[in-house]
C-alpha cells in the first residue's frame, strides 16, 4: 500500500469491456490502475478519464518480456504492485476442421502464456512484500467443453488449474489467488471470432440479457475487499437465464 491509497493494481485487457469496468471501480474505491492493453489509443483515453491514479503501457501479454516491464514501470512510478488482474483474452472459436491453427496458438499465447507471463512477473515482488492479489478471468468454457470451443475451453481449463496451484504454492506468503469464471458478459470479445459460421451461430443463439462487464468488475472487488485471511479461489457468474 502506498500515499494513503488502497493499494496500485495491474490490470491487462483494459482497454475495453471487463478491463476497463475493473479500472473504473478500482480508482472508484481509492486503487492506483496501471492499464495495460495493446491499443494505446484507447488506454490513453481511458487514463485520461481517470486522471493521476491511473497510468497507461501499451503492451501484448504474449510478449514473455512485456510484463516485466509493466511491473518494472508500475514499482517505478507508483512504488508498488498489490494487485494483478489477469483479464486480457481472445476467442476465436471454430471446430476443429475449420479451425485456423494462427487462431489456436494466439489464444494458448494470449489466454494462457499471458497469464503466466503476469504471474512470473509479478510474484517476486509480491514474495518480498509478504503479500498480494493475484487475480485471473477464467470462462464458463473452462468448466464444461462444448462443440467448437474445444481450445478456447482448453486455455481457461489450465489457467484455473494454474492458479489453483499458485494458491497453494503461495497461500502462506499471503498472497490470494482468485479465478474468475464468467458466463456471456457484453464485451468485445465476440468480435475476435474469424469463423463466420460461428458469428452467425452466436448472434443467432444468444437470446438471453447479457451480463455488464461492470458485474464482473464487482466479483473482483469483493474478493479484494475481505480480510487478509479470507482467500475467495473462485467466483463464477454468469447471467441467470444462461445454460
Amino acid at each position: 500500500m502506498n500515499n494513503g491509497k488502497s493499494g496500485t493494481a495491474i490490470i491487462t485487457g483494459a482497454s475495453s469491456g471487463i478491463g476497463a469496468a475493473t479500472a473504473r471501480s478500482l480508482v472508484a474505491q481509492g486503487y492506483d490502475v496501471v492499464l495495460t492493453a495493446r491499443r494505446e489509443d484507447r488506454l490513453d483515453m481511458l487514463a485520461t478519464e481517470l486522471g493521476s491514479s491511473a497510468m497507461a503501457l501499451a503492451v501484448d501479454v504474449s510478449d514473455r518480456d512485456g510484463m516485466s516491464r509493466v511491473v518494472a514501470e508500475t514499482l517505478r512510478h507508483f512504488g508498488g504492485v498489490d494487485v494483478l488482474i489477469n483479464n486480457a483474452g481472445t476467442m476465436p472459436v471454430a471446430s476443429f476442421a475449420e479451425a485456423d491453427m494462427d487462431d489456436w496458438d494466439r489464444m494458448i499465447d494470449i489466454n494462457l502464456k499471458g497469464v503466466l507471463y503476469g504471474i512470473k512477473a509479478v510474484l517476486p515482488h509480491m514474495l518480498r512484500q509478504g503479500g498480494g492479489d493475484i487475480v485471473s478471468i477464467a470462462s464458463i468454457a473452462g468448466l464444461r467443453a462444448t462443440a467448437i470451443n474445444g481450445v478456447y475451453a482448453a486455455t481457461k481449463s489450465a489457467v484455473r488449474f494454474a492458479m489453483e496451484s499458485l494458491r497453494q504454492e503461495t497461500g502462506r506468503s499471503a498472497i490470494r489467488s482468485t479465478i474468475i469464471t464468467p458466463g456471456a458478459v457484453d464485451t468485445e470479445l465476440e468480435a475476435s471470432v474469424t469463423n463466420s459460421n460461428v458469428r452467425q451461430a452466436l448472434e443467432t443463439t444468444i437470446d438471453f440479457k447479457l451480463l455488464d462487464p461492470s458485474a464482473i468488475a464487482d466479483a473482483i472487488l469483493y474478493a479484494l475487499a475481505q480480510p487478509r485471511n479470507v482467500c475467495i479461489g473462485e467466483i463464477v457468474i454468469r447471467p441467470t437465464a444462461q445454460a
